[in-house]
């Protein structure tokens, strides 16, 4: 008889991935960084519990969109007064370029208390120096084709 496997959140064993996203296209890396929050690129995935790493990327102010994205791609954000407050991908690189491989990554995740939870694993960079050089993150080339 054989009998499928559940991963329970005490046994996973967490790693820790360092991404370098100069020159990467924004969709094809922040999806790529998903499979790896989720845990999906492992045997043991198991869709109701946080079986993923954590991923550390950094240059994320090099990061690159296709075609007129720069200036057509708006952001759009409720601040809780009517009307919507938008912004350029443009400007938004250059008040936090941060934001914009986390917003990517974010809609490519669940939309509920997991997704969440597994965004926490994300930790975003906009230079190439991070303070996470005790978790000996291991280099992961991601966003390529």
């Amino acid at each position: 008889m054989i009998k499928t496997y559940m991963a329970k959140s005490a046994e996973v064993q967490r790693e820790w991935w360092l991404v370098d996203a100069e020159d990467k296209i924004v969709g094809r890396l922040a999806s790529d960084i998903a499979v790896i929050l989720m845990g999906k690129h492992r045997p043991t995935y198991t869709p109701h519990v946080d079986t993923g790493d954590f991923v550390v990327a950094i240059n994320a102010e090099k990061v690159v969109f296709r075609g007129n994205k720069w200036d057509q791609k708006m952001y759009t954000w409720y601040t809780g007064y009517p009307g919507q407050k938008s912004e350029t991908a443009r400007s938004r690189l250059e008040r936090r370029p941060e934001l914009i491989l986390r917003d990517a990554v974010r809609r490519m995740l669940p939309k509920n208390k997991l997704g969440r939870q597994m965004l926490s694993k994300l930790k975003i960079y906009a230079g190439a120096e991070h303070p996470h050089q005790a978790q000996n993150p291991q280099p992961k080339d991601l966003g390529v084709k």
